[in-house]
This record gives C-alpha cells, structure tokens and sequence, in this order.
C-alpha cells in the first residue's frame, strides 16, 4: 500500500479537501469481506494515478466522524473528490474499470 494515503480526521482536509488533484478515497472497514476484495483494486488504481490522482482509504471503525460527515450507509464506500467537492460515489464492491472510468472523467 505505498502509495495509498491512509486518511483520518487530522489529514482529511489536508490530503482530500485541499488536494490540487483528484482523490479517490475508500471508506472501509477490516472486518467487511468486500472490502477485503476491493482493497487490491484500489491499490492497483493507487500505482496507476500516481501523479495524476491521489487513493486514500478511511478506516470507517476508527474515523467514525468523517463516515457519519459524508454519510456513509454502507461499505465499501469509494468517493471521489475533485476540488474539494465529492463528484461521484460508489457504494459496494465495484469494478476496476468503473474506479478508473470514474477517476479519468475527474482528470
């Protein structure tokens, strides 16, 4: 996971709000199965964005403030921001092809 920002209350207005790029962040938990296999894909996306896009994940379980502040129902929830602003979300697993089509419309 090098290159995937492990996000929280401290760094989430620094890394995501303010970020001069892209941000996909995976709202996620360790104990959910589907976060389990969406997890490689995210990390695959990470390698791929580099330098184009920023992949960050929240712990949903240790950052209960930012799940309840952007409505988190369901995980995995992937969120894309771009500006500051969340332009698109995805809420279950999902595939590759639609993160990184969801990421280029962002680009």
């Amino acid at each position: 996971m090098a290159n995937v920002l492990e996000i929280n209350g401290d760094n989430f207005e620094a890394e995501v709000i303010n970020s001069d790029v892209p941000v996909l962040v995976d709202f996620w938990a360790p104990w959910c199965g589907p976060c389990k296999m969406i997890g490689p894909i995210v990390e695959e996306l990470a390698g791929e964005y580099e330098g184009k896009a920023k992949v960050a994940k929240v712990n949903v379980d240790n950052n209960q403030d930012l799940a309840a502040k952007f409505g988190i129902r369901g995980i995995p929830t992937v969120m894309l921001f771009k500006g500051g602003e969340s332009v698109n979300s995805f809420v279950g697993l999902k595939s590759k092809e639609d993160l990184a089509g969801a990421l280029d419309d962002a680009l």
